[in-house]
């Protein structure tokens, strides 16, 4: 039998026999490889493990410790779910069952109840679906790859109304592939065939799916579990039918299960919406309408903390302070091109006698007016002007989660103009600038991703100036020394950008700061300078967002510390609790020393037990509390009973009030 070469990822070759198979490659590569085998790229192109290679094919293993691999796991588990359900609930059909970050969803529609509603899981089904889809992993149904014709596909796929507008394309699916005619699809030939299939001509599950997949139910799928149900509409228009959505998670191994399982458990003690609530910070009112908040006055002090510190770097960094309405006329945003590309995330206008009113989405519109309120010179750049500016998005409610997703906002927003010659050095600094900040705020990990032009036709701007623009993001990425990817036509359709993560106490990652080039608005709304040649030239437009917005960074902060902020942000620094009703003159002295300090604390009178108040002061997750008593009074000392420290006694006032005062010196000056 004659060989075939292929090509390796490292540049080498290997000759197999002509009838090699992905899977077959892996095992003469090494059996540890054939072992963590998921599926393979054959020339760029993701295939099933028993793909037959060809003469010349370039092919790379994809293993399950992998993205890409994991990525497949738990495409393939979201398979054995739908087949569970369908197995479990006759009369049922299904949408679409991508995976996702961490897991997989899959939407069904369930038969009417006997009340003749649309049928709802209830959470106890959960259980039930999990032991069905073990016991089809049992059965190692193999994934059955086919191509059928469309006619074919609409036969088998009869009684799935929400498959036939895919086969059709009238609803597009990102995990199915119909192309010339042609449907593909995966089956999982079952172990005994279905009394009653619910597709025609099959004797158990298929799917439309373009892969590719696990080699069988039995292979890499065992770490999972079913997390949660929620609603979906079809399509994700509210005039389409409300879909059931499973959630689920699925591993490599049964650790890697465990481990987010655990942070799954952490994530929820530090939600941040119920640590609001608990910490009395903020509030979402029914009344005020859904993605709205109203901050409380300890919310109110973190919040001024936030913006304080927001400001005065900036004063610090040269940036001007500027002020925009909320609202403004239509023709404002006509001329900046939101109402073009982003009217769909606008609230609706308001009509009035000079024409339509919109609440702002965007602070930069009305930064542009104020650079071209009068002529500019190039000795004026860069001009870097900043505002806290609210900003106000329609989220459909669906989408709406706390302070993570929200419907108005505020953006410490800045907006830099300056030459093209300037823009390396000042990208640089944004970036050195970003980082420093989100330090003070107790982030030390961060990730990064560049990303680039999109398809030309899509883009405005020139060659010269995409390839300028991204070479300086890149280049302020590196000298910064900071781990990022890139994103390959990601950019949006003006401009490169650099979108920076932070990694936070339990691991997760958060895209929260933004550095964006604009080729388009800039033109679009005619800003010119004068430059040092007497001729008129656009500037350089650049976006920056830090914080991205102060309601989702406090989220995210709340979370990170699990409410216990560090002593410069915490609402309040120290309580002091005397120990009966003959100290707290004392206690209140205390506090008032503390106070012409600049620092926050209060006073909680004896009538409650000592331990009961103690015990109040820790689960608001305070600092310090001080405990006065007889000898405290007679010694002008405390006792000072640190968050997660060893319990102090004798300690002077000045002493300890010029610690604290030194520990929020250095929290806050973090640079």
């Amino acid at each position: 039998m004659s060989d075939i070469t292929i090509k390796l990822p490292d540049g080498s070759a290997r000759e197999v026999p002509v009838g090699t198979t992905v899977g077959g490659l892996a095992a003469a590569i090494a059996r540890g490889l054939a072992k963590k085998a998921v599926i393979g790229s054959v020339n760029g192109t993701e295939r099933d493990l028993n793909w037959e290679l060809a003469d010349g094919d370039a092919v790379a293993i994809i293993t399950a410790d992998s993205e890409r691999g994991l990525f497949t796991i738990r495409h393939s588990t979201t398979h054995v779910m739908a087949q569970a359900v369908l197995d479990l609930f006759p009369g049922a059909t299904f949408a679409i069952g991508p995976p996702v970050e961490n897991g997989f969803y899959y939407d069904f529609e369930l038969p009417p109840g006997p009340d003749g509603k649309p049928g709802t899981f209830v959470p106890e089904d959960l259980e039930r679906i999990e032991a069905r889809m073990r016991e089809i992993l049992a059965e190692s149904q193999p994934f059955v790859r086919d191509e059928l014709t469309s006619e074919r596909a609409r036969e088998v796929f009869a009684g799935h109304r929400f498959k036939l507008e895919i086969i059709d394309g009238e609803a597009d699916d990102p995990t199915s592939a119909t192309e010339s005619g042609l449907v593909r699809t995966y089956e999982n030939p079952p172990a005994t065939p279905s009394a009653h299939p619910p597709f025609v001509g099959y004797p158990g599950f298929i799917d439309l799916c373009r892969g590719p997949h696990v080699p069988s139910t039995k292979t890499f799928l065992g770490h999972f579990k079913l997390m949660r149900v929620a609603g979906a509409y079809w399509r994700g228009d509210e005039k389409n039918p409300m879909l059931q959505r499973i959630y689920g998670t699925a591993w490599a191994t049964k650790q890697e299960l465990d481990d987010h399982l655990t942070q799954l458990e952490e994530a929820a003690k530090r939600d941040h919406r119920r640590l609001a609530t608990d910490l009395d910070l903020l509030s979402f009112p029914e009344e005020l309408g859904g993605g709205l908040a109203v901050w409380h006055p300890r919310g109110g002090i973190v919040r001024k903390l936030m913006e304080d510190y927001s400001r005065d770097r900036h004063a610090k960094g040269g940036y001007e302070f500027v002020y925009t309405p909320n609202i403004a006329n239509g023709k404002l945003f006509e001329a900046s091109g939101h109402l073009g590309f982003y009217k769909d995330g606008m609230y609706p206008p308001m009509e009035m006698d000079n024409g339509e009113y919109y609440p702002k989405p965007m602070n930069c519109p009305g930064h542009n007016l104020i650079f071209g309120a009068r002529q500019r010179s190039y000795r004026e750049l860069p001009l870097r002007l900043f505002e806290l500016g609210t900003v106000y998005r329609y989220e459909k409610s669906g989408t709406l989660h706390g302070l993570m997703r929200i419907r108005g906002f505020t953006q410490d927003d800045s907006h830099i103009y300056c030459t093209p010659e300037q823009a390396h050095d000042e990208i640089r600094s944004l970036l050195g600038f970003v980082l420093s900040v989100l330090r003070a705020f107790g982030f030390d990990e961060f990730e990064a991703s560049l990303s680039t032009r999109p398809a030309k036709a899509e883009t405005v701007g020139t060659d010269e100036g995409w390839a300028s623009a991204t070479e300086n993001l890149r280049a302020a990425l590196e000298a910064e020394g900071l781990d990022y990817e890139v994103d390959e036509g990601g950019g949006a359709f003006y401009g490169p950008k650099i979108d920076v993560k932070v990694r936070d106490a339990i691991g997760r990652t958060w895209q929260l700061s933004t550095i964006q080039y604009d080729f388009n608005m800039a033109e679009r709304m005619g800003l010119e300078y004068v430059g040092d040649d007497g001729a008129r030239h656009t500037p350089v437009m650049l976006h920056r967002a830090l914080f991205g917005s102060i309601e989702r960074f406090f989220g995210v902060l709340l979370e990170h510390y699990a409410g216990a902020f560090p002593a410069w942000l915490a609402p309040v620094q120290v309580r002091v609790l005397p120990v009966r009703d003959d100290h707290h003159a004392y206690a209140q002295e205390v506090v008032d020393e503390l106070t012409s300090l600049g620092l926050r604390a209060d006073v909680v009178d004896a009538s409650e037990k000592l331990g009961n108040r103690i015990r109040k002061a820790k689960n608001e997750k305070l600092p310090y509390v001080l405990v006065v008593g007889d000898d405290d009074v007679s010694a002008r000392t405390v006792g000072v009973n640190p968050r997660g420290g060893e319990v102090e006694r004798g300690v002077s006032v000045d002493a300890f009030a010029q610690r604290l005062v030194d520990e929020v010196d250095d929290q806050s000056h973090i640079s």
